[in-house]
């Protein structure tokens, strides 16, 4: 059963910045792809970012439209860990943020998606 454990959340006021990790219990250098997602109170779990990746090389990163070029996902395969720095955190950024992973060849990282594995979230706070 594969685990996934994100760390990093808090709360901060708006303009400030917070870097959220997520350790894998599997091999992440064979992955697919792996994701952020958040999830605002009464709102729908939206896509933040995602790293497809192959044979090991991380090759192509997509952002949602929100993020605006504040966001950066990257990954460590070393580590077994995907990381999101944030900056210039905004309140609507409140969110539960969770990490998700796919090792499935050709597959996606997209909400729905009956191969991605999710781990529990992370809260994130953003006050004006």
């Amino acid at each position: 059963q594969v685990q996934l454990v994100e760390s990093g959340g808090g709360s901060v006021q708006a303009g400030g910045s917070l870097t959220l990790s997520c350790a894998s219990s599997e091999n992440i250098a064979s992955v697919n792809c792996m994701a952020w997602f958040r999830q605002g109170p009464g709102k729908e779990r939206q896509r933040v970012a995602v790293l497809y990746t192959a044979g090991g090389t991380q090759y192509t990163r997509f952002y949602g439209r929100f993020v605006e070029g504040r966001f950066t996902i990257s990954q460590d395969n070393a580590k077994s860990t995907l990381s999101l720095r944030m900056n210039s955190l905004k309140p609507e950024d409140t969110a539960m943020y969770y990490c998700a992973a796919n090792w499935e060849a050709d597959s996606t990282c997209e909400v729905g998606v009956e191969s991605l594995h999710w781990g529990q979230g992370t809260q994130v706070t953003v006050s004006s």
